[in-house]
Formats: structure tokens, C-alpha cells, sequence
């Protein structure tokens, strides 16, 4: 099949069973499996574009960062958790490009975040340069011209895998630099960035195979006691889910969860009962 992915829209949820998420998760319910075999991540936005690909007016203002969108989730391989993102377990506060330079160190991971938009990832280098994946292309640049304008993090602590020594970190980043269409093995810039860190192929493009039962959980927190679990067979399919919720922020995912579940009740309640 190659590198070249076709696209395929994001299964819906009123295709697939699923638990209702204000009710308290339970092991043994019905969850949804979503795969992205064949699907791109939006993550690269062509210059002067809105999220939804048409041209962005110049005389308007980019949208800015609220952390009250967040998406806070948690990621299970089977019973063990390889990433949160909560304001429980880890900062989320967020800087602006020329004051995270003031704290990173050669090997850090940053996130760059925008209310509207897919998170940024790369990889920061040292002399206040990043790698990252960008469109189609393994690019060296500096972190304020990568940021674009977006706010930004260190997030070296959200996933839980072991990580490499800061200079194997840097060194498998600018290792790929200029790599770009054919030759590139992730789908987005946070699977490249997490693999060079952590060196794992389940970042990578068919690192592992989708087969049998589905290993990963991610456990989107809905409330302090309500969550809600979604299924995946791939760490990969796992990362671009995650990454769609965190586009769409915290109030469209916790609607698209409602709309679903009130159309699930519809259904049920037409169905004809047993005698």
C-alpha cells in the first residue's frame, strides 16, 4: 500500500454501540471501535487557511487558546495508562513562543495550541530551534516560526513510555529532516515527535497490526466521576482520535456525544418490544 494514504471520514458514532457517558464507566459495557486505516490527519493547514480549509480573511484576528476547551483524556493498553492529559497529573498551562524558550532543554517535546485548531507537536533541538513534521516534510526551523502564532508547552510528561536520552531524542529528529511525501513513516507531527522520543514503531504507519481484539482505551473525562471509552486497535488510530476531540474542543465533543446518545434512544425507544 505504501506511505500514500486515500482519505476516509471519521466513522460516526451513531454507527457503532457505545456507553453513555453520564453514567459512571464500567469495564464490561459496550464501547465504540473507530479505525483510521486509511485516514490523513488535518493536522497541516495550508498557509492563510481556516480549519476548514477556505481562506482565512486577513483582516481577521486568529482564533486564540481557551483552556476551558481542553479535551483532558487518558489512554489505556489494556490495563496499563501510557498518557493523561489532565490538570490533575500535569501542567497545562500554556506560554507564548519567546518565553517557552526560557525553559526548554535539547530533547523537550512542545505542543502548540490554538482554540479551533489540531495541536502542533515538535521536537526542540537546542539554539532555539525544533524538528517537526510539517504538511508533508520533516522541517528544521525556529520555535517561533513554528509556533505561528499559537501558544505552547512542554508536554514531555503526557505519554508514560520510557524515554530516550535527550541527545538519542535529537539526534533521531534531525536524522529525518528533509525526509517528506513517500519516504515519511507518521501520519501526523505528534506521532513523529513522540517517536522520537520514545523510539517505539507503534508511532509509525503500520507499526502494528489491527487484528483481533482492540488493546487501547481512550477514556475522554467528561466529568470528576462520568467519563466516556472509546476502542482502538493501533496506538496510531488511538493518537488520531485524540487529536480530532482536541481539534474540536471540549464543548462540540461533549455535543457530538449527546447527539449521539439522544438519536441512540430514539432508536431504541421505536423499536418494537418482545412479547
Amino acid at each position: 500500500m505504501g506511505n500514500q494514504m486515500d482519505k476516509l471520514s471519521h466513522l460516526s458514532y451513531a454507527e457503532v454501540p457505545t456507553v453513555d457517558p453520564n453514567g459512571v464507566d464500567t469495564e464490561d459495557g459496550p464501547r465504540i471501535g473507530v479505525s483510521y486505516i486509511f485516514s490523513n490527519d488535518d493536522d497541516e493547514l495550508e498557509d492563510g487557511c481556516a480549519v476548514d480549509g477556505t481562506l482565512r480573511d486577513p483582516n481577521q484576528e486568529e482564533k486564540q487558546y481557551d483552556p476551558r476547551d481542553e479535551v483532558e483524556c487518558a489512554v489505556y493498553n489494556r490495563d496499563e495508562c501510557i498518557y493523561e492529559k489532565s490538570a490533575k497529573c500535569a501542567s497545562l498551562e500554556v506560554y507564548s513562543p519567546e518565553n517557552l524558550l526560557n525553559k526548554c532543554k535539547a530533547g523537550d517535546l512542545v505542543e502548540f495550541v490554538a482554540t479551533g485548531q489540531y495541536p502542533h507537536w515538535a521536537v526542540y533541538v537546542g539554539d532555539f530551534q525544533v524538528v517537526h513534521l510539517h504538511r508533508t516534510e520533516v522541517k528544521n526551523s525556529f520555535l517561533t516560526d513554528a509556533s505561528q502564532g499559537r501558544r505552547c508547552r512542554i508536554v514531555n510528561d503526557f505519554y508514560k513510555f520510557k524515554a530516550l536520552n535527550a541527545d538519542m531524542v535529537v539526534q533521531n529528529a534531525m536524522e529525518q529532516v528533509g525526509l517528506k511525501d513517500r519516504e515519511l513513516s507518521w501520519r501526523n507531527s505528534e506521532c513523529f515527535a513522540a517517536w522520537c522520543m520514545f523510539g517505539k514503531r507503534e508511532f509509525k504507519m503500520g507499526g502494528e497490526i489491527r487484528i483481533g481484539k482492540q488493546p487501547y482505551r481512550l477514556k475522554i473525562l467528561v466529568s470528576d466521576k462520568h467519563s466516556h471509552v472509546l476502542e482502538f486497535q493501533s496506538l496510531e488510530d488511538m493518537i488520531m482520535e485524540k487529536r480530532r476531540n482536541d481539534h474540536l474542543g471540549r464543548a462540540a465533543v461533549l455535543q457530538e456525544l449527546a447527539t449521539h446518545f439522544n438519536s441512540v434512544g430514539v432508536i431504541k425507544s421505536s423499536e418494537p418490544s418482545a412479547d
